[in-house]
């Protein structure tokens, strides 16, 4: 194929990435539908990027499965459809994109890995902030083992969200939206931490909705993870106004974070601490010698996805990269739940890993009784962008 042919499914605020990632790679592909069961969205969307000439408009994504010219599709639709649609188009013949979370359970996510492999073709799920110099980095620091060992972690996923955000008709309840922070915000800083040090053993969580009342989900989410010899922590709300995104990563041989920093500290004769300058200007320097990304965020990622469509290979975040961040999701659920620290992996008998199971479980906080079809466009939507 000369170009690869792209259907954005989905007209929100977060295809507004996926738009503008794709029309700078335009030497790799071309947007040629996009899909809103409001078509007066994805006609403002075309609009506004000046693709109303060369694009198909149409609010059903049934009539885009059968068209020969669309290879790669990108689904920026609530996570309640993302199983079903990923699998239509994967059984259609289609590469298939989908925005984070990848499902709002284990069972849904394993539903949509299989038909990956039943098709062949390539399944990715938006991990945006993998792709950014400052966590790309720090991974090679770590995979090469210049820090040493990992000891603690530290994940603060700070967001700030109105209470009109959750009078969105799919938003804030279980069973559109999946969850709250935990599963719509954090999953970022989830995916990025299991993609750094791996899955934990165990975990326990608290949650709970303290100021978002016409939202059944959690807008604060507290969780301790424990792995072999080193313990995890992520933090995820809905009031912080900073919002924060931040790692924090002690080893034993320095104090790291993203956005970057380095501290380092040897002992003392009697154990206390003496600073380690020399230590941090070799990590600094090394640090800085790492190449860095040319382009990053959504762009980054979506040139990695054609660049593997293209040549056949596998990309970066695949389904199964994708389903790690659910699985430690879904256990946090679980023992928010029933107050209990849950171990990992989820078998697939536990009722959290069915959508049915933890629909049937979750805490409902509040009651939503304010629904709107849509809210006001106001410019761009934040997306967590980890800097260097």
């Amino acid at each position: 194929m000369d170009k690869i042919g792209v259907a954005i499914i989905g007209s929100g605020g977060i295809a507004k990435a996926h738009v503008k990632g794709f029309l700078a790679l335009g030497n790799l592909c071309e947007v040629r539908a996009l899909c809103d069961s409001y078509p007066s969205k994805a006609e403002t969307l075309a609009q506004t990027y000046d693709l109303s000439s060369s694009v198909a408009i149409t609010k059903d994504y049934h009539e885009l499965l059968s068209r020969d010219d669309i290879h790669l599709v990108s689904l920026c639709l609530p996570p309640s459809l993302h199983c079903q649609v990923t699998v239509a188009f994967m059984e259609a013949g289609k590469h298939v994109i989908v925005e984070k979370p990848m499902a709002p359970s284990l069972s849904e996510c394993d539903q949509m890995i299989e038909a990956q492999k039943r098709s062949g073709k390539i399944l990715s799920v938006i991990s945006q902030n993998r792709f950014r110099t400052a966590p790309m980095r720090v991974k090679q620091l770590l995979d090469e083992g210049v820090l040493g060992r990992v000891l603690l972690a530290r994940v603060n996923s700070m967001w700030w969200r109105g209470s009109a955000y959750y009078d969105l008709w799919w938003r804030g309840t279980y069973e559109k939206e999946g969850g709250g922070c935990t599963l719509n915000h954090a999953v970022h800083q989830i995916d990025m931490l299991q993609w750094l040090i791996g899955v934990p053993d165990q975990v326990v969580s608290v949650m709970n909705n303290v100021g978002h009342s016409n939202s059944e989900v959690e807008d604060v989410s507290l969780s301790i993870l424990s792995y072999p010899n080193m313990v995890a922590e992520v933090n995820s709300c809905l009031v912080d106004h900073d919002e924060k995104q931040e790692f924090f990563l002690a080893t034993e041989k320095a104090s790291i974070g993203i956005p970057w920093y380095v501290k380092s500290a040897k002992q003392l004769p009697n154990g206390f601490i003496q600073p380690n300058p020399e230590t941090e200007v070799e990590l600094n320097a090394l640090y800085e010698s790492l190449p860095s990304l040319k382009t990053e965020g959504h762009e980054a990622q979506l040139e990695n996805i054609l660049q593997a469509v293209m040549h056949g290979t596998e990309p970066l975040v695949t389904g199964e990269e994708g389903r790690k961040a659910v699985q430690l999701i879904s256990a946090m659920y679980k023992s928010a739940t029933e107050h209990r620290s849950v171990s990992l992996p989820l078998a697939k008998d536990d009722p959290f890993y069915t959508t049915e199971g933890m629909r049937a479980r979750l805490v409902r906080y509040n009651k939503k009784l304010k629904s709107v079809e849509n809210l006001e466009e106001s410019g761009e939507i934040s997306l967590g962008t980890m800097g260097r």
